[in-house]
């Protein structure tokens, strides 16, 4: 994870080019007249809920387990 500094000028006029900065995981520290006076740093993900999840899972495809097994590396034993 990346560290850097923008001021609060920078972070006014191009507020979104920071945040975009800032998504994928950089911290900025803004400052202001060389001060450091906050940092910006994604939010931890949000747990989805189970509804969310019984949801997404209706959507997946249906799996053949004598074709998963087929499919898997022969050096990793299969029947534990």
């Amino acid at each position: 994870m990346a560290k850097h500094e923008i001021t609060v000028r920078d972070l006014r006029n191009h507020g979104r080019e920071v945040l975009e900065r800032v998504l994928p995981g950089d911290r900025l520290t803004v400052t202001r007249a060389g001060r450091a006076v906050a940092d910006l740093r994604p939010l931890p993900a949000q747990p989805l809920s189970a509804s969310e999840l019984v949801r997404r899972r209706r959507h997946l495809p249906d799996v053949d387990p004598n074709r998963r097994r087929e499919d898997g590396d022969p050096r990793v034993d299969m029947e534990i």
